[in-house]
Parts: C-alpha cells; structure tokens; sequence
C-alpha cells in the first residue's frame, strides 16, 4: 500500500467514525482535498483513488494545474481570497468559490461568470470569531449577501465557509462551529435553498463534523509535506 492510499485511508475513517458520532451517514460530509503547492501528479494519484473535488488557495497555481489536467473529470474550488482583479479568471475556471465576503466581489462574479457554463457555486464565508487577521464577512453582512446572491442569476448560493480561531480549548472549538451552524440554519429559515457547511480540516475536522459540517478541507494529511 503506498503512501496516498494510506493517507487517503485515515482521512477517511476519520471522517466516517465522525459521521458515526454525529449520527450521520459514513457519505455525508464530502471530502476537498486543498493542493496549495502539491504538484499535478499527486492530484492524478487521489483522482485515481477516487477523489474528485480539489480545492485551491493560489489562483495563478491552480490555473496552470487545471492545464495540466485538463483531462479529467475534476471539481474545481477556489479557496483563496477573492481580490476584485482575480475574479473574472475564477469565475471562468471554477465550478465552486468558497470565499465570497463582499458585495463588490460577488457581483463581480456573476457578471463574469460565462454564460455558456452553469451558475457558479457559492459559499460565503464568514469571520464567524472576527479575528481581525483573517477574510470573512461579519455574520450581520452575511445575511446582506446572503439576499444578494439570492438575486443573481448566475450565482447559486449553496451555503457557508468559516475557518474558526485557532484554540486548543475543545469548548471553544465547538462554540466556534456552533456559532457557524446557528447562522446556516438562519438563513435556511429565511428561505435560502442551501445545502453546504464546509467547515473542518485536518486537526478539527472531528468538532466541526459534531457541529454539522457536510464538507472538510484537508491538505497535508492528504497530501503529505507541502513542497516549497
């Protein structure tokens, strides 16, 4: 067995004996696995294994490596921040961007978005610790984006990204997550059509899938060692 299957392996059980904590189907929270600096061969060695969705920090990385792999039936998630000058290229290469947090950016993808390709999915993402160091709207702008991307036409809101604080305290990691499920079921009950927590990764992937995460970002562990 070599090292990706065993990498791919743990991931997985990790992530169905949470599903089994939570009371969730071994199938019910997807698998990103994020590539920021792993090259395209290993990218074809997990696609191979079964995994289809790949998630990408650096715009410009992931742009050459779609290139490459241009070939393969892949689902591509931009992951990175959404600078204004950057949006039409994602708009035009990603199935799915998981870090819309300002209006100006949002509309800028829908405008973008070819009409020849199917709406572009959406997470907002939000600062749900408001850490002053990281992207994210406040949950008060999420609900203002929210009924934005409800009115775009080639935008499909599909629900909401959050990287919590960084804590070792499990109460607060669990607090962090709930606070992100609290604002998901809000806008659920305001009459968004959304299906998507993508929250969790390598060491908490566990408290998110507790708190309802139906998709975990997973890089190194993955991967193995990011090149340089």
């Amino acid at each position: 067995m070599n090292d990706a299957i065993k990498r791919l392996k743990l991931v997985q059980k990790r992530i169905e004996q949470a599903c089994l904590a939570a009371g969730k189907p071994p199938d019910g929270v997807t698998l990103l696995a994020v590539g920021k600096r792993h090259n395209a061969v290993k990218i074809i060695e997990l696609n191979k294994l079964g995994v289809r969705s790949f998630g990408e920090n650096q715009l410009q990385e992931a742009l050459h490596k779609q290139q490459e792999l241009a070939d393969l039936d892949l689902q591509w998630h931009f992951i990175g921040t959404c600078q204004s000058n950057k949006t039409r290229a994602i708009a035009e290469n990603f199935q799915w961007v998981q870090s819309v947090d300002r209006q100006k950016v949002l509309n800028r993808l829908s405008s973008q978005r070819p009409d020849s390709l199917q709406p572009l999915n959406v997470c907002l993402q939000v600062n749900i610790d408001q850490e002053p160091q990281k992207s994210g709207a406040t949950p008060e702008e999420i609900l203002q984006l929210a009924a934005l991307a409800h009115g775009l036409d080639n935008i499909r809101l599909r629900g909401l990204m959050a990287i919590p604080r960084v804590t070792g305290n499990l109460n607060e990691q669990h607090e962090s997550f709930r606070k992100v499920k609290a604002l998901f079921e809000t806008l659920k009950d305001e009459g968004h059509d959304i299906d998507t927590l993508s929250m969790g990764m390598s060491s908490d992937l566990e408290v998110a899938i507790s708190e309802g995460s139906t998709m975990v970002r997973i890089g190194t562990d993955l991967f193995g060692p990011r090149e340089s």
